[in-house]
């Protein structure tokens, strides 16, 4: 009996990996990197020549409400699965992603990925952005 059970555990386990495996994003399928890593000044410079696009902070509400950069929407890194289809609808459109520091951001622009988000631009922390920022919970 436990041989049977160790049997079925071990072909589930092969069938998830198969599964996850062979979910890959458009960007991956066509050979494309996973998702840029940039620099504040590039990224500042992208947004400035790019009309339409999504600047995510994923920082918590508090860290947000401290000190966030104007124009940012916020989603807190443990909530993209959920929050992503109905705050980032276009999966095509370019989106910068930042956090404090950029731990959370590569984090989050890895999930974005693999949620098929297509063009994903991590500029990593607040800390490294020499541009403007603002207080408040106000929100893109």
């Amino acid at each position: 009996m436990r041989v049977v059970i160790y049997a079925v555990l071990l072909i589930g386990a092969m069938l998830l990996a198969i599964f996850f495996l062979g979910e890959r994003s458009r960007a991956q399928k066509n050979g494309e990197s996973a998702y840029h890593k940039i620099t504040a000044g590039e990224a500042k410079k992208k947004m400035q020549d790019t009309k339409d696009f999504i600047l995510l902070d994923v920082r918590t509400q508090e860290e947000f409400s401290e000190q966030h950069i104007p124009g940012a929407t916020l989603i807190v890194d443990s909530q993209i699965s959920a929050e992503a289809g109905k705050k980032l609808p276009d999966k095509d459109i370019p989106i910068f992603v930042y956090c404090r520091s950029g731990r959370r951001s590569a984090g989050a622009a890895n999930q974005l990925v693999n949620m098929g988000y297509t063009q994903i631009y991590d500029f990593g922390g607040i800390i490294d952005w020499p541009y403007e920022t603002v207080s408040g919970s106000e929100q893109q």
